[in-house]
């Protein structure tokens, strides 16, 4: 399960390389007028306010990502440790499959819906282990740490992480918003054309836009390492099937 944290950890990387970048810029906007090159095109405010406002697509983006390969694990690599029949499941794990085999959040005529249901049936008849399947996350651009929390309970999953890093997401920075929910308000601006880039990086200095993605690296590396401890825990698996147990009992 370390390559959850691996890629975490790489996605987190091209937002620091970003930061890095933009920080040069920013030093070089207070030694005077700063130019691309020697006698190159001198460097906007507005094109540095544009540069700004890429931090929080891009935070957005690792918040999004984190969330799908962590369902990704539970569903996948979870699945391939053992071969697990429907019964072993969890009753919130278990209503995950049956929902994407029989597509039961997809609009569909009657004929398709019967064959999906009839597909479902054969499976249980036949005492089909549990193959690979996803699980639908939805969000629809709303991912933020009370949204995270929510798909996690809806898997079964009580997700916490600790004080320290709950309060970092959660405390105000702008608008009445913590961090996670303030990357979505902004994220959702600039795609739904409420925002322009320049208007989003105005209000930010590069220290404050590193100060918040420290933040939000904080809360998903602990969000990150506390679905690796229930796939590795196998807490999918109903607590008397999990491997631990039944070996107890032999």
């Amino acid at each position: 399960m370390h390559d959850l944290s691996e890629r975490f950890e790489e996605r987190l990387g091209e937002i620091t390389a970003y930061l890095d970048l933009i920080e040069g810029i920013e030093s070089l906007v207070r030694s005077g007028v700063p130019r691309l090159g020697e006698g190159g095109p001198a460097i906007t405010a507005q094109q540095q306010r544009i540069l700004n406002s890429g931090v929080y697509l891009q935070l957005y983006n690792l918040v999004e990502a984190t969330v799908t390969n962590c369902l990704d694990a539970v569903s996948k690599a979870a699945m391939r440790q053992a071969t697990w029949a429907p019964g072993d499941l969890t009753a919130e794990l278990r209503r995950e499959w049956v929902r994407y085999l029989a597509r039961t959040h997809v609009s569909m005529g009657p004929d398709k819906r019967l064959e999906d249901a009839i597909a479902l049936c054969d499976h249980l008849i036949a005492a089909l282990p549990v193959p690979e399947f996803d699980i639908e996350k939805g969000g629809g651009g709303n991912w933020d740490d009370n949204a995270i929390k929510k798909i996690a309970s809806r898997i079964g999953f009580d997700l916490r992480v600790s004080r320290r890093a709950d309060q970092g997401v959660k405390r105000k920075i702008r608008n009445d918003l913590g961090a996670m929910a303030l990357i979505v308000s902004l994220r959702n601006g600039l795609a739904h054309g409420r925002l322009s880039f320049a208007e989003c990086g105005q209000d930010d200095s590069v220290a404050e836009l590193r100060s918040l993605s420290e933040r939000v690296a904080a809360y998903l590396r602990e969000v990150v390492a506390a679905f690796i401890t229930y796939i590795e825990e196998h807490r999918y698996i109903r607590a008397e099937r999990r491997p631990n147990q039944v070996a107890a009992e032999n």
